[in-house]
């Protein structure tokens, strides 16, 4: 007999842990206003569908690396939108939504036991399956000065997904500068980057020279255009950065076939080219957030951060399952920070990602409860 199989040592799904909370919601005499998941219920934009439609005549095999229609659209959507100049097409490479990437990254680096990824302390649970995937070990911590000396992959979260937290340029300065005492390669999350709601523009990308000191060497940025499109069933996503590590991953990906459909890539040019649905997009959630904040206030909660992205992160001094149990029992469900982190035990993350009819019914039952 061969050699007995070892199986990934991988956590528990934490959303099962949540279902009889969900269960106890939908008990609610007018049903469960689901907030979550930070999955978009608005339509996606019908310039990006027309583009979708019309590339359906797809009887080759796309472009790992992209097309250089898209290749350009992402180079110059950076330039634009993020102010990050200086890249070309081979800083740039599409991927199946954004987490596809970010579980895969480490292995595609040649992490191994032994090796530390490195994470926030409160975090998108991806960071650490991605590094048990590749049999390496998870350092939790927001400063550069604790990184051990083992770090190979640095992630950070900017806007952060669940916190809603934003780093400045001189925090990403210092991340990179620490990253590469190292010799580590620093990757930053930016999905939540157009949506901003303490200022008119993104939040600062990485990417920015201002960060990197005109050097892109062991950086990497990663977006998706899920959350500003309402792309979330597309899977369109796209890493940009050191064009090294650009090349690395692309020859992974050649021979894993991890190829972005090609009615997919053509859909990510328009809706990168467009400002208009983002625009419209953005405020549609800043409204839903305007109120849905006032009402969780109101009814007894502190929101710390969460100045950009689609949550709320939201506090009133108990265990977070004592609130989703408290919530579900108004038909509302959230989710409890401890499964972005040991160190968030009394605060729930609130999702924006709801209709404005379920906005406004949230806001009645919590009235409600203040």
């Amino acid at each position: 007999m061969g050699a007995a199989r070892v199986p990934l040592d991988l956590p528990d799904f934490p959303w099962d842990a949540l279902v009889p909370f969900g269960d106890r919601a939908r008990r609610h005499p007018h049903g469960i206003i689901d907030l979550s998941v930070g999955s978009p219920v608005d339509p996606t934009p019908e310039i990006i569908r027309q583009s979708l439609r019309a590339a359906t005549d797809a009887h080759a095999y796309p472009q790992v690396a992209g097309t250089p229609q898209l290749r350009e659209a992402i180079v110059e959507w950076y330039a634009r939108r993020r102010g990050v100049t200086g890249l070309t097409a081979a800083h740039v490479l599409p991927s199946i939504g954004s987490k596809e990437l970010i579980a895969w990254l480490p292995l595609m680096l040649g992490l191994r036991a032994g090796d530390v990824v490195v994470h926030p302390t409160v975090a998108y649970p991806t960071y650490a399956i991605g590094a048990a995937l590749a049999g390496a070990s998870v350092v939790a911590s927001d400063d550069p000065a604790e990184w051990p000396d083992a770090t190979r992959l640095v992630w950070i979260n900017s806007p952060g997904n669940p916190d809603g937290r934003v780093l400045g340029v001189d925090g990403l300065a210092a991340a990179v500068a620490r990253a590469r005492e190292l010799g580590a390669v620093i990757a930053s999350d930016e999905c939540y980057a157009e949506l901003n709601w303490g200022a008119d523009e993104p939040t600062p990308s990485i990417l920015d020279a201002r960060a990197t000191g005109g050097d892109l060497d062991s950086v990497l940025s990663v977006y998706s255009l899920s959350k500003q499109s309402n792309l979330a069933g597309y899977r369109a996503g796209f890493v940009a950065g050191d064009a090294g590590l650009i090349a690395e991953l692309l020859a992974v990906r050649k021979h894993a076939g991890l190829i972005p459909p090609a009615p997919v890539q053509a859909a990510m040019v328009t809706a990168l080219g467009d400002e208009a649905h983002v625009d419209l997009q953005r405020e549609l959630y800043r409204s839903r957030r305007d109120r849905l904040k006032a009402a969780v206030e109101s009814a007894g909660f502190r929101v710390d951060h969460s100045e950009a992205g689609l949550y709320l992160w939201a506090t009133r001094g108990e265990d977070a399952w004592a609130t989703v149990a408290a919530l579900a029992e108004d038909g509302l469900l959230v989710v409890p920070g401890t499964f972005y982190g040991e160190s968030a035990r009394e605060h729930v993350r609130i999702a924006l990602t709801v209709s404005d009819a379920h906005i406004d019914a949230a806001v009645e039952r919590l009235a409600r409860r203040g």
